[in-house]
């Protein structure tokens, strides 16, 4: 999603956006297309190639292949902010957008996890900061189980952190979404 005040002479940051189990690209683009437009960052969304994105199933594969093929594109066709490449994702798509943002530190500098459910295997690469945030009602990834449990892990590898509980279940609060964006594009 290009917003509509871009300059192709501008360089903007550009946030990789991960759809949910199940979901499309249509999913990231929705909630984020306001802040994109209001801010001008663009914004790249895909789908995934199953149900869900590949590492959640048990391993990388085809996925990769495909993000790496659309960040090459925007790349070539976009002004990019090469220091300013985010990832973000909700719940299966916060767990991917985790994992690559970890194994590619170097690229994504940030990394935003709306109720992710565990972090798939990796190597870490740079030092990308990550804002997660879990509703403490969650059914379906329950926050004791994940986030509770995926904070300290990065903690621990010596990673800046922003974690927001939240009262809710599983989903993105409006004023969660707001305050990953401020976060996201603070210098």
């Amino acid at each position: 999603d290009v917003p509509p005040g871009y300059d192709p002479v501008r360089p903007r940051p550009l946030v990789l956006a991960l759809h949910g189990a199940s979901g499309t690209a249509e999913g990231p683009i929705n909630l984020l297309r306001s802040y994109a437009e209001a801010d001008t960052f663009l914004v790249l969304a895909i789908d995934s190639r199953g149900s869900t994105w590949d590492a959640i199933l048990g391993a990388y594969g085809n996925d990769v292949g495909v993000i790496d093929y659309y960040l090459a594109w925007v790349f070539d066709h976009c002004a990019v902010a090469a220091d300013r490449v985010y990832i973000e994702g909700f719940s299966d798509g916060a767990t991917y957008a985790l994992g690559l943002g970890l194994n590619n530190g170097d690229l994504f500098h940030r990394a935003i996890a709306f109720s992710p459910g565990f972090i798939p295997p990796y190597d870490l690469h740079g030092t990308p900061a990550v804002f997660i945030s879990h509703g403490r009602q969650d059914p379906v990834l329950p926050i004791d189980q994940t986030s509770r449990r995926i904070v300290p892990e990065l903690r621990g590898r010596g990673l800046n952190v922003e974690y927001v509980e939240f009262d809710g279940g599983h989903q993105v609060p409006g004023e969660i979404a707001l305050a990953a964006i401020a976060w996201l594009l603070a210098p």
